[in-house]
């Protein structure tokens, strides 16, 4: 069985759930919040806001800040490093095997 490092292991996971990835995007997008913001736009109770930014604040890809009685957190994009190195080597990788292919298919049509 092949794995994947754990820090690219650990964000794929994270970010699988489609509700988190709204959680992040919106994060992202929009810039520091707290949980009573994100639970607006969520669809979703506070609780399981605060779950999702836990698996998110695991994976590092969001950290918190306190500000009184509630925190706002904040996407760490540095965190995607480990999806961003991957997809790079993936599309190398077929990027060559396409190479490959169109090279055959050419020999082929002579």
């Amino acid at each position: 069985m092949i794995s994947m490092p754990l820090a690219q292991d650990e964000v794929f996971r994270s970010l699988s759930d489609p509700t988190r990835r709204a959680i992040f995007e919106r994060l992202c997008l929009d810039g520091a919040q707290n949980v009573v913001a994100l639970t607006e736009h969520a669809g979703i109770s506070q609780p399981a806001v605060s779950k999702h930014l836990a698996v998110l604040k695991q994976a590092g890809l969001v950290s918190g800040t306190p500000e009184g009685r509630q925190t706002r957190y904040v996407a760490n994009l540095e965190a995607l490093a480990p999806l961003i190195d991957w997809t790079q080597t993936m599309s190398r990788f077929w990027d060559a095997k396409l190479d490959g292919f169109e090279d055959l298919l050419k020999r082929t049509d002579q």
